[in-house]
Formats: structure tokens, sequence, C-alpha cells
């Protein structure tokens, strides 16, 4: 009987100084290696074209963006005094391997009648909203992306005013 104590104490003890080994060993590990960042971070410049509607009129229309790594965006474009509209900021998630979504909005101003109505109206005033929905790829280059868009307007009471759509293609900024 005391044979079989010892043996099972000393297995014991055996089980525990390998629970303590591989414990301290598992501590000594090395992190997991972060995340690859999306490749879509960072600044782009891109030609839209819409294909129908008010907008389909204009051929040089560029947006500029700015990825942020959090999943907000800003967007500005070259028509943004026409009538002043404000940047646009939003959001993006990714879809997919080198795929994205990116919703984000404007607010645009009432268009005057002429500069005294400046003053007289008190300045630019609220006339509703853009929001802009786009469904990104990044090419195999990682330097380009083509994307569709969808802009929906709304009136200053929320009230949807229509859709447009466009095609959009986009190349990194850099130096």
């Amino acid at each position: 009987m005391i044979r079989s104590a010892q043996h099972f104490i000393t297995r014991a003890g055996r089980a525990v100084t390998t629970c303590a080994v591989l414990t301290a060993l598992a501590g000594c590990a090395s992190p997991p290696a972060p995340a690859k960042p999306a490749a879509l971070i960072g600044a782009w410049q891109s030609h839209v074209q819409f294909k129908g509607g008010a907008y389909a009129a204009i051929q040089d229309l560029t947006f500029l963006y700015v990825f942020n790594a959090g999943g907000t965006l800003t967007e500005s474009s070259n028509y943004d005094a026409a009538p002043p509209v404000t940047p646009a900021y939003g959001e993006w998630r990714a879809t997919g391997e080198n795929t994205f979504e990116a919703k984000y909005t404007f607010f645009n101003m009432k268009p005057t009648q002429n500069a005294d109505s400046l003053i007289t109206n008190g300045g630019w005033l609220p006339f509703g909203r853009g929001v802009l929905t786009e469904q990104i790829k990044i090419g195999t280059d990682a330097r380009t992306y083509e994307a569709t868009l969808s802009m929906t307007m709304f009136d200053v009471s929320g009230k949807d005013t229509g859709t447009a759509t466009a095609e959009v293609h986009a190349t990194r900024a850099g130096f």
C-alpha cells in the first residue's frame, strides 16, 4: 500500500511539474503578428462619371479621399464650391479580400440668385444633403481601384429627391 501511494505521489508530482513547464513555455511564445493593414487606407484621387441625372453632364468630376485606419473617411471634390457644399464625411468597411464599402454624407447649400442675396438672405442656407455609397474593388497593383457609386439626395425635410449612379476610377495618391 505504501508503494502505491509513493507511486501516485511521484506521478502527480511529475504531472504538476510538466504543467508548470508548459505554462512557462506558453508565456514565452511570441505574440501574434499584427493584422495586415487594409489596402484601402491612404489618400486617393478619382474620376467620377455619373450615368444619368443632373450630374451626368459633368465630365471632369474629381474626388479626393482619405481613408483612415480607424474606418473613417473624408472626401472633397473639385465642385465643392458650385454651389458651396461641405466636404463629405463617413465610414468604410471591408466586405471581402480587397473589396470595401464606403458610405459618406455631404451637405449642400441653397443656390443664390445674386451676390446681394447672400447678404439679405443670411448667407449660404442649408438646402439638403447627399448620401453616397460606394462599392470598391482594389486593383491587383494595389495602386488603383474601380467602384460603383450611388448618390441619394435629400431635401431639407429629409425627403428622398432621387438617386443617381456613377462609375469611379481611382488612383492612390503619392509622391
